[in-house]
């Protein structure tokens, strides 16, 4: 059974029940509903869930995509975002906020669960990074440059990624 706490913003109640009894059916631990913008920033510091899972066309002053952006500079949580919603402008708005990843309603339970898997172990390897210093930005390879030493460094980046997946699995 997982530790990790989720916190689901839906303002379409049967929804976000039918999310809560997948995300315990997964054995995560509820954080939380959110059913707007606000609610869910006011939620997230209250709270502080280890990710959040955010509908992006929600009812308000505030939109899923605005609410994330603000829980994600505040409170450093990763965000994946759930969606219907397929308009061009609206899913590269999207894409520019640094979003953890994007589930497309109607989903399963095992889309859910892959989506989550890899948000929390690339936060947790982002947390990791940063502690140990080292630079998340990308990889350039002009010039040959280091090119061994960043191909070791993405290795291992990916071996941690596959070693986080698998504990989370179990």
């Amino acid at each position: 059974m997982t530790e990790e706490r989720i916190l689901i913003v839906e303002d379409e109640y049967i929804v976000a029940m039918g999310i809560k009894r997948m995300l315990k059916n997964m054995g995560y631990t509820l954080a939380g509903i959110a059913s707007s913008g606000e609610e869910a920033v006011n939620k997230a510091e209250s709270t502080f869930p280890d990710l959040v899972l955010m509908d992006i066309m929600l009812k308000g002053e505030m939109n899923g995509i605005e609410a994330a952006k603000e829980i994600k500079a505040r409170f450093g949580i990763p965000v994946v975002y759930l969606t219907a919603c397929s308009e061009s402008k609206i899913v590269e708005h999207a894409w520019k906020t640094g979003h953890s990843g994007y589930v497309i309603k109607p989903f399963d339970e095992k889309d859910l669960q892959k989506s989550i898997t890899v948000a929390l172990c690339r936060h947790k390897a982002g947390k990791n990074d940063l502690e140990k210093g080292f630079n998340t930005a990308g990889y350039s390879f002009k010039n040959n440059e280091n090119v061994p030493e960043k191909c070791e460094k993405m290795s291992m980046r990916i071996s941690e990624l596959a070693e986080c997946s698998e504990r989370l699995r179990n």
